[in-house]
């Protein structure tokens, strides 16, 4: 294997990205459950594993649990904003190869990629397709060696389920974004509340008594509502999925057309994993100071291209991770993290004890990918039910709470002919 070496900011930020880890390593008792086991068995060794994914301390931590099991982890960002700089000189640190830095072009980011790539994986875990989309494009020469991975996003999966259905999927994946525990805890409570602690500690302002508009109404649209209700705000939902849309309605919520809540609302989050959700007929309308945010993976939610197009001055920062748009009738729009992912360019992401369920998910899907990677064939495959299963047993374990089980009859009694 080619010899790597980090690139990273500032190997000086160590110190605080480990007391980051060392923080986040506290509150993840299922990954230091699967850390214990993987630490005896070493089931990684001669592995290399390739993690693209937001660079913070709880997946720094994740690749550490990996690498525990005997893995070579590379890691990289997978969002330019959402990298941590401290985080990524501790795990560079720590042993393991990162190719990632805040801020960096879209050139640096995908010579990080194929720096990665470089390292001739065996396994990967993609966070919204952008690896897998290089191995089966400029780095399809690598696909050959690869056992599988996993994917953590819908985005992503939409990806992955599009390669699969045109027969093009050159290696086994995991939808791990469609484990019942992932979406039901990750998407709902996770996104719920670090979306809104992105937009709370960016603007410092009140939730309550605002209007706030939640395009898509999936799992990751349902926690961001709920949370929004909680924090005294009215809550309007936009949908194209009639199901989804009765099924808000039906939770408290307002629908209605993004055309007719573009006049009313004074935030903004999409949550689609589709473009142009808010283009120029809606900003149009839009009152004077309306705060526009994304919680969807790519940055094409909110057409910045109509905003700039738009804005009748150039665009200013009036606060860090606020863009500011002067529309020619003096209205202005302010942007959030630059349309990215705002609970990760502008926060620290999912709460601590979420991620310990979706990365223990994911921990155990390269497990049962290089255990079972004859049988899967060149699909997208969910996680089995087992090990949904028993992340959620573990967690409970780990917080002291018990749970009855069913006697031999009453098992007889349900699977009966």
């Amino acid at each position: 294997m080619k010899t790597l070496t980090s690139v990273i900011a500032n190997p000086a930020l160590a110190p605080e990205g480990h007391r980051k880890i060392n923080w986040v390593k506290g509150h993840m008792p299922v990954l230091n459950i699967l850390r214990a086991e993987l630490e005896a068995k070493k089931p990684f060794a001669g592995k290399t594993i390739v993690v693209t994914i937001h660079l913070e301390a709880k997946t720094a931590y994740l690749a550490q649990v990996l690498a525990s099991g005997g893995a070579n982890v590379v890691v990289t960002g997978s969002n330019p904003l959402s990298t941590q700089d401290d985080v990524a000189a501790a795990l560079a640190d720590s042993g393991v190869t990162v190719f990632a830095t805040y801020n960096c072009t879209q050139e640096e980011y995908d010579r990080y990629l194929h720096l990665a790539l470089d390292s001739r994986p065996d396994l990967i875990i993609d966070d919204g397709g952008d690896l897998v989309a290089l191995l089966h494009g400029e780095r399809s020469d690598l696909a050959a060696k690869i056992i599988g991975g996993s994917e953590e996003t819908t985005t992503g999966v939409h990806r992955l389920r599009a390669l699969d259905a045109e027969g093009k999927l050159a290696f086994p994946m995991i939808a791990v974004n469609d484990a019942y525990c992932k979406y039901l805890f990750d998407n709902r409570y996770g996104t719920g509340q670090s979306t809104w602690d992105g937009i709370m500690r960016t603007t410092n302002l009140t939730v309550a008594a605002k209007t706030v508009v939640v395009a898509g109404y999936g799992w990751c649209g349902k926690g961001v509502a709920m949370r929004a209700k909680g924090l005294g705000a009215n809550v309007i939902v936009t949908e194209v999925d009639p199901i989804k849309a009765i099924e808000a309605v039906f939770d408290g919520f307002r629908v209605m057309p993004m055309q007719e809540a573009a006049k009313e609302g004074d935030i903004y989050v999409t949550v689609t994993g589709c473009k142009d959700v808010i283009t120029k007929e809606h900003m149009a309308v839009m009152k004077d100071g309306a705060i526009l945010s994304n919680a969807g993976h790519f940055d094409v939610e909110v057409n910045k291209l109509h905003l700039e197009e738009l804005s009748v001055q150039p665009m200013f920062e009036s606060r860090k991770n606020i863009q500011t748009y002067t529309m020619a009738d003096g209205r202005r729009i302010h942007l959030l993290a630059e349309g990215r992912l705002v609970n990760l360019a502008a926060g620290d992401g999912h709460p601590t004890e979420v991620m310990d369920l979706s990365f223990a998910m994911q921990t155990l899907a390269m497990l049962y990918v290089l255990e079972h990677q004859a049988s899967l064939g060149k699909h997208v495959t969910n996680l089995p039910d087992e090990l949904n299963t028993r992340v959620a047993a573990l967690k409970l374990q780990a917080m002291k709470i018990g749970f009855d089980t069913l006697s031999a009859e009453q098992y007889d009694y349900l699977h009966q002919a």
